[in-house]
C-alpha cells in the first residue's frame, strides 16, 4: 500500500537529510525540518515503515547504514540531454509507487516521438516475469520503467526485450563491464550470475500504433543481508554492479542516464530496423550459447543444448538431436548426466 501524498513529502524530506550516511542527531534534524524531535521520531518510524532502514543511536542521533545517492529528475534530465534525449515533464523521479511499470501502463499511452520514463527510490509491489516480485532494499538499485508508443508495428516486435536486453548490455559494456551478457528471455547477467531484469507490458491495436510499457531492475550494490536472502536451492545466483565494476562504478544518476538513454536508443532503432538489426548482437552476448541448459515449463522440463534464438526471438534447443523452439519458460544452466 502507497503512503500518503504528505507523509511521502515528509519522510523525502528527512531522507535527503540523511541520504550522507553521517550521525545527525535529532536536535539538528529538527532544526533543520522546522519540526519537533517528537516529530522526528515519528518521520524515522515512518521511513522505516516505507522499508528503509534507519540506525538510531541512544543520545547520539540517526543515521543511515551506508551513504546513498538519492535520484534527482534535474540531475538525469541533465544527463540525459548530453545523450540527446530532452524528456522535460515525460521524466519523472518518484519517491515512492507500487509499480513503475503499472503506473505507466494504467496511464494514456504516450504519443509516437514523446516516450515517459519514471525512475522510482522505493517501489512495493515491482514486478519480474510471470508474476514474480522485484523488490529491492532502498538505494541497492536502480528501478525504472519506458513507455513508448511505435507509429507502425515493427517487424519482430515479440523480440523486442531481446533487443532491449542487448541495448542495455551495450550499454553496461561502455561503462567498463566488458563481460556483460544476456540470458533468455530477460536477463542481464555478469558470470553467469542475474544482475537485473526486465518486464515488457505490451499494448497494441490491429493495424494501429504499439504501445509498451518497458520495466528494468537491476542491482547496483546490494548489502549483505539482501543478497543472503536471495540465495536459495535451485536459484539463479546474484551479482551486482558495485562488485563487478569495483571502483569504476557510476553513481546512480549516471548510471540512471546512462541505462535510460540505451533503452531509447533501442526502441528508436527497432522502430527503424525491427529485431534482425540485433538478433547478431544478441547472438554474440549469449550467455546460454552452446550451453547444456534446461527449460521449465508446465508440462514439464526439457533438456537440451541451447542453440540461440530464432527470428522471432524463440529460443532454440537442440533436444536429442531436433531443433526445438520455446517461447516462454525458465531457462538455467544444468548439465545433463548420462
Amino acid at each position: 500500500v502507497a503512503a500518503a501524498p504528505a507523509m511521502s513529502r515528509r519522510c523525502e524530506e528527512l531522507l535527503a537529510l540523511l541520504a550522507d550516511g553521517a550521525l545527525h542527531s535529532g536536535a539538528d534534524l529538527a532544526a533543520s525540518l522546522g519540526v519537533s524531535r517528537a516529530a522526528v521520531w515519528k518521520r524515522v518510524g515512518e521511513l522505516r515503515g516505507l522499508g528503509v532502514q534507519v540506525e538510531s543511536l541512544p543520545r547520539s542521533g540517526y543515521r543511515l547504514p551506508r551513504p546513498v545517492e538519492l535520484l534527482s529528475a534535474a540531475r538525469i534530465a541533465g544527463l540525459l540531454e548530453q545523450h540527446g534525449r530532452r524528456l522535460g515533464p515525460r521524466l519523472e523521479v518518484l519517491f515512492e509507487v507500487g509499480s513503475t511499470n503499472t503506473y505507466l501502463h494504467d496511464a494514456s499511452a504516450p504519443l509516437p516521438g514523446q516516450p515517459r520514463v519514471v525512475f522510482a527510490e522505493l517501489q512495493h509491489a515491482g514486478r519480474g516475469r510471470r508474476g514474480r516480485s522485484w523488490l529491492a532494499p532502498f538505494g541497492s538499485g536502480l528501478t525504472f520503467s519506458v513507455g513508448w508508443t511505435f507509429a507502425d508495428m515493427p517487424p519482430g516486435l515479440p523480440a523486442l526485450g531481446l533487443a532491449v536486453g542487448v541495448g542495455l548490455a551495450r550499454a553496461l559494456q561502455s561503462i567498463g563491464l566488458a563481460d556483460a551478457r544476456v540470458k533468455w528471455p530477460n536477463d542481464l547477467v555478469w558470470q553467469r550470475r542475474k544482475l537485473g531484469g526486465l518486464l515488457l507490458q505490451l499494448r497494441s491495436e490491429a493495424g494501429g500504433p504499439a504501445s509498451i510499457v518497458a520495466g528494468l531492475g537491476i542491482n547496483v550494490a546490494l548489502p549483505k543481508e539482501a543478497r543472503d536472502s536471495l540465495i536459495a536451492p535451485g536459484a539463479q545466483p546474484v551479482a551486482d554492479l558495485a562488485e563487478a565494476l569495483g571502483r569504476r562504478l557510476p553513481g546512480r544518476n549516471e548510471l540512471a542516464a546512462t541505462l535510460a538513454a540505451a533503452m531509447l536508443d533501442t526502441f528508436d532503432e527497432f522502430a527503424r530496423a525491427g529485431y534482425a538489426a540485433f538478433a547478431p548482437r544478441w547472438a554474440a552476448l549469449d550467455a546460454l550459447a552452446g550451453a547444456q541448459v534446461r527449460v521449465a515449463q508446465a508440462d514439464g522440463d526439457v533438456e537440451g543444448e541451447a542453440c540461440g534464438t530464432g527470428d522471432d526471438g524463440a529460443l532454440l534447443v537442440r533436444v536429442a538431436g531436433e531443433l526445438r523452439r520455446f517461447h516462454s519458460g525458465d531457462v538455467s544452466l544444468r548439465p545433463v548426466t548420462p
